[in-house]
């Protein structure tokens, strides 16, 4: 499999994650990552994050956010040679409860660093703080940020 594809594959095991529950999954990919939340704000590794998620994300009877993380035009950038990628992508999140109709929630960017370590890529950074449009989180938050 090529770099660009297992570097997608990345993306979108992140969302399959978070959108099934699995916050400690989730929060796994980032083990050996810098996740900055905003300017100057950086978590490292995978602990602070889950504590993150567990502190604002609803989880639902079914055990999941009852929502669809859409990760959409991935722009990857590759230098096999130093082992290490970025890549530019969108987000959109969809949710439907018992009490929303299924819409769009929230719409955004990550940009991401990756690094290849014994013949596989991983997340080196994210940098989550592009929050771009906001819909009603109060199905998907515990506590809804100010955009």
């Amino acid at each position: 499999m090529d770099s660009v594809t297992q570097i997608t594959n990345l993306l979108y095991r992140y969302a399959e994650l978070i959108d099934s529950g699995d916050l400690e999954g989730t929060a796994q990919l980032f083990a050996k990552a810098r996740f900055e939340l905003r300017a100057g704000h950086v978590l490292e590794g995978a602990a602070p994050v889950l504590a993150l998620w567990q502190a604002n994300v609803r989880l639902h009877e079914d055990g999941t956010p009852r929502t669809k993380h859409l990760i959409t035009n991935p722009i990857v950038e590759v230098d096999e040679e130093a082992g290490r990628a970025t890549c530019r992508s969108y987000y959109t999140v969809i949710q439907s409860t018992e009490t929303l109709p299924l819409q769009p929630i929230a719409a955004g960017r990550y940009h991401d660093e990756f690094v290849r370590e014994d013949g596989a890529w991983r997340f080196d950074y994210r940098n989550y703080s592009f929050f771009d449009h906001a819909g009603d989180l109060s199905q998907h938050l515990l506590k809804i940020p100010k955009v």
